[in-house]
């Protein structure tokens, strides 16, 4: 959502993270912009203001965890569980924001879950802000995103001041879609074509990035992440960085076995022993998950498989489905890259929802002639320990075990084929 209201014209000046090592890749990504590596919850509206220069707030933006659902017969904004969405309406009354965007799961709009947003207005109402009604759900795809991905977004306006409209999509889905109604949104192979082959590259067994020259010719979404004219930046500022350089791109390890069943897979449908999905060429992409936290057991996330190679797509073809162009960089390890990209909404969706905000403000904005230098490129590279120590925070507690982790994956991994070869 950062990337995505920096290209609507607006300057990102603080961000609330409680993972260090997220805090190391949006620094790296966004230079000038103070991050609190902190919950919310420790956090008052004088200190963001104070890390945000003093100049006034005009919108707050982001994503609380909801998780408590189950207490009957009480209110759920009074579950624990919950408490972070109040601190999010907290921090948006403390600091007198103008605005406001809150992003979350589609599943809080189905069911009991319903009793969540009617509270949650109630809150906002009590705070002093007007919520846009009825909220939306947003998918992706229609704003020129290669993947189907459904948001929940509430956005919402101090009283007295103009309420912003949900975005008009601006692409029809390529799935089935008549292509003279409008303009058809990209394909994952408009995504991904012009990508090389992280395969034909030694280096990235080793490394996430390496220099290449073997760039294909690229659809007029490639071009875009790409930034090959001026007009990819949008109302951004533009980065220093190096356009021959394939970055996010770490090689990952399969067996025969393995790209056996990948390429008897169809494009669109599921492998039925790893359980992921082919993406199809001419279509989008599923919804990029993020797996578990090291909290939680640190699952990976299920990243599909590539319509054209047998093989798992990486970090940085899964940023192409996302919609975040090629200088942004992710974390280093496949892992935390890909948890990155599962965990973030879309730029080009997060733009179409700040250009609604800009709107209602009545800004035109202006494309800023300044170059920001990216950070240090050693802040991708930081494990959780060493980004803690980098921040000066307590290292948050994981269940994962490395070692113990990788060897029963290993194990199911041989025992998934052993039943898929005794079955051929």
């Amino acid at each position: 959502m950062s990337l995505g209201f920096e290209q609507a014209g607006f300057d990102v000046r603080a961000a609330v993270e409680i993972d260090p090592v997220h805090c190391c890749v949006h620094a790296f990504n966004f230079p000038e912009c103070a991050v609190l590596p902190r919950s919310v919850s420790a956090l008052s509206g004088k200190e963001l203001e104070k890390a945000t220069g003093g100049d006034g707030i005009d919108v707050v933006f982001g994503g609380a965890p909801c998780q408590g659902f189950s207490m009957i017969g009480k209110r759920i904004l009074d579950d624990p569980r919950n408490s972070l969405v109040r601190d999010f309406v907290r921090i948006v009354r403390e600091v007198g924001a103008g605005y406001f965007v809150f992003e979350n799961v589609k599943g809080l709009t189905v069911g009991s879950h319903r009793k969540f947003l009617d509270e949650l207005y109630e809150e906002f109402d009590r705070a002093g802000y007007v919520v846009r009604d009825p909220w939306r759900v947003l998918n992706a795809a229609d704003f020129g995103v290669p993947q189907s991905r459904e948001r929940l977004i509430l956005i919402g306006a101090r009283k007295g001041l103009k309420l912003p409209v949900y975005p008009v999509p601006t692409h029809l889905r390529p799935d089935g879609c008549d292509a003279l109604i409008g303009s058809v949104g990209p394909t994952c192979r408009d995504a991904l074509d012009d990508l090389p082959d992280a395969e034909s590259f030694d280096g990235l067994v080793e490394s996430d990035s390496v220099e290449t020259v073997r760039w294909g010719d690229p659809s007029d979404y490639a071009a875009e992440m790409r930034c090959l004219e001026p007009r990819h930046w949008h109302y951004g500022y533009r980065r220093e960085w190096n356009p021959g350089l394939l970055t996010s791109s770490a090689r990952t390890t399969h067996t025969a076995i393995s790209r056996r069943r990948f390429r008897e897979t169809q494009p669109g449908t599921v492998e039925p022993i790893s359980r992921f999905f082919r993406l199809p060429s001419d279509g989008l992409s599923n919804t990029l998950r993020a797996g578990t936290d090291g909290a939680r057991g640190a699952f990976t996330s299920p990243r599909p498989i590539h319509y054209r190679l047998a093989r798992c797509v990486t970090v940085r073809e899964m940023a192409r489905l996302h919609g975040f162009p090629d200088w942004f960089r992710l974390h280093a390890t496949k892992w935390h890259g890909a948890r990155q990209v599962g965990n973030a909404v879309p730029p080009p969706l997060a733009r179409a929802i700040a250009g609604a905000v800009m709107d209602a403000i009545g800004f035109s904005p202006r494309r800023p002639g300044r170059i920001l230098s990216l950070g240090d490129p050693a802040l991708l590279e930081m494990d959780l320990s060493s980004a803690s120590a980098y921040w000066q925070v307590e290292r948050p507690p994981s269940k994962r075990d490395r070692s113990r982790g990788a060897r029963k994956r290993k194990q199911e991994e041989i025992e998934r084929e052993r039943l898929a070869a005794k079955a051929c």
